[in-house]
């Protein structure tokens, strides 16, 4: 929001930020604000000199403010812009998303994750080659993908890279006849490598030079050697390049079980990014290793440096069966939520489904029809929540979820918000969050006295509802 719009208009915008956030450094600012407002402002003759210099200092005032303390205006809310399909979308995806901006950033959402930017194999993105080349995507061409990332910044919304650097696909064979010598996607030698920098237990292209993987092995295609001092260096300087020239602000790192956490780290030190998260997706068994399964992301980010955040896996799995008559699993051995969010909050990016857990692949759907449950937990929890495309446009929830990010900021529900489990039993789960709004799920309508009398209804639907303080 733009200081000075706050200073010379009318608007309330000041006072609507203290509602949202109730932040005390606000009711200070809340204060300047009142006396500028009370200044006069007359068109027809200059300010007055001490007049001038008051207005300035508030001005200043506001900007520091705004400065300093950016996580008071712009709570982090991811989401997913695209789905499995997208790059068969005719006129390409980055042309249709931009009819859908506004919908998007009026939502409240600070970030949007965009698809794989580069030439690949696979339509979809994730068998990437020439990382250079943005105009072979099947999403669009680099122009088009530029144009949408300045249409979301034009409206506040940062944009969010998916980066598949754990294996590449090579442009040709080598003298052995096996596909290993790739081509970076411009007129010079950037990225342009060979055999050597194949790990060199991935036995199928390497040539037995490079440094042993740090991670897992992934079978289709070339895993890249990340502790060549060039591969770090020519990975680093191409992410740059995707902030500085096409417009990215942060990373979404994909398979980062591929390799070790502290390759993460040398990426996010290297191109200091505005957000980070890595998908580290394990097997996950209900009831047997949710603690372990949560420990392993908790570890993760730890060892990747303590910056960038996961996506909560544990928490993904723990709420596809609890809202299906569990929901007595909601609550930890400790009384806290069961997920990465009980364990590190902050680091923590909970979501309903993705490209590969939804859309078409639904290789591990949410119950479709308790979704809006789903989103009733993760936007009223710590963590930062991610909304997916298909739930808020092809479910048509839109309406429904953009009310409960309404309620979150207004009651400034953050990373490291406070829960209090009021009741996880099999068909009823609630809970206060920061002593500011109680949320229930499941189907018991029964609530006892468990929502005071000085809460009133701020949303409801299909088995779900949220209260706020009157």
């Amino acid at each position: 929001m733009d200081p000075v719009k706050l200073i010379f208009s009318d608007s309330p915008s000041i006072r609507n930020l203290l509602e949202v956030y109730e932040a005390p450094m606000f009711h200070t600012l809340q204060k300047f604000q009142t006396s500028v407002s009370m200044m006069p402002i007359r068109q027809d003759k200059p300010m007055a000199p001490r007049q001038k210099a008051k207005m300035m200092t508030s001005l200043c005032f506001i900007s520091l403010i705004l400065f300093v303390f950016p996580s008071f205006a712009s709570p982090t809310l991811l989401f997913q812009g695209f789905n499995w399909e997208s790059c068969n979308k005719a006129g390409g995806w980055y042309n249709f998303l931009q009819n859908s901006v506004s919908d998007i950033a009026n939502a409240g959402v600070t970030h949007v994750w965009l698809p794989p930017p580069s030439q690949s194999v696979a339509p979809q993105g994730y068998l990437p080659g020439r990382l250079y080349d943005i105009d072979a995507s099947k999403y669009g061409s680099q122009a088009e993908l530029k144009s949408l990332i300045n249409a979301f910044h034009q409206k506040g919304v940062k944009c969010v890279a998916d980066i598949v650097i754990n294996h590449r696909t090579a442009e040709r064979k080598d003298n052995r006849g096996i596909y290993s010598i790739f081509e970076g996607g411009t007129s010079d030698d950037r990225l342009d490598w060979g055999p050597s920098f194949i790990c060199k237990d991935d036995t199928d292209y390497s040539d037995g030079t490079g440094n042993p993987d740090t991670g897992l092995d992934y079978k289709p295609a070339p895993d890249i050697d990340h502790l060549n001092p060039r591969v770090q260096k020519e990975l680093s300087d191409w992410m740059n390049w995707l902030k500085t020239e096409i417009g990215f602000d942060g990373w979404r790192f994909d398979f980062v079980r591929g390799y070790a956490p502290s390759i993460t780290k040398i990426y996010m030190d290297q191109t200091s990014p505005d957000f980070g998260v890595g998908e580290k997706w394990e097997e996950f068994s209900l009831g047997q290793n949710e603690d372990s399964h949560r420990g392993a992301l908790k570890d993760w980010v730890q060892a990747a440096g303590g910056v960038v955040k996961a996506f909560d896996f544990t928490t993904k799995g723990v709420l596809n069966a609890a809202v299906q008559g569990e929901l007595f699993r909601l609550k930890d051995s400790n009384g806290k939520p069961p997920g990465m969010i009980g364990l590190l909050p902050q680091n923590a990016v909970t979501f309903i489904d993705n490209h590969d857990t939804g859309s078409t692949q639904k290789q591990w759907p949410f119950p479709s029809d308790k979704v809006m449950q789903g989103y009733a937990y993760i936007l009223t929890h710590p963590g930062v929540p991610s909304i997916f495309y298909d739930h808020f446009f092809d479910f048509g929830l839109k309406d429904e979820i953009t009310k409960l990010v309404v309620i979150r900021n207004r009651n400034g529900i953050n990373t490291s918000s406070s829960v209090n489990i009021l009741a996880s039993d099999s068909d009823l789960y609630m809970a206060s969050i920061d002593d500011k709004i109680i949320m229930k799920i499941g189907p018991k309508m029964d609530l006892g006295n468990l929502v005071p009398s000085n809460y009133q209804l701020a949303t409801s639907g299909n088995n779900y509802a949220v209260w706020e303080k009157k």
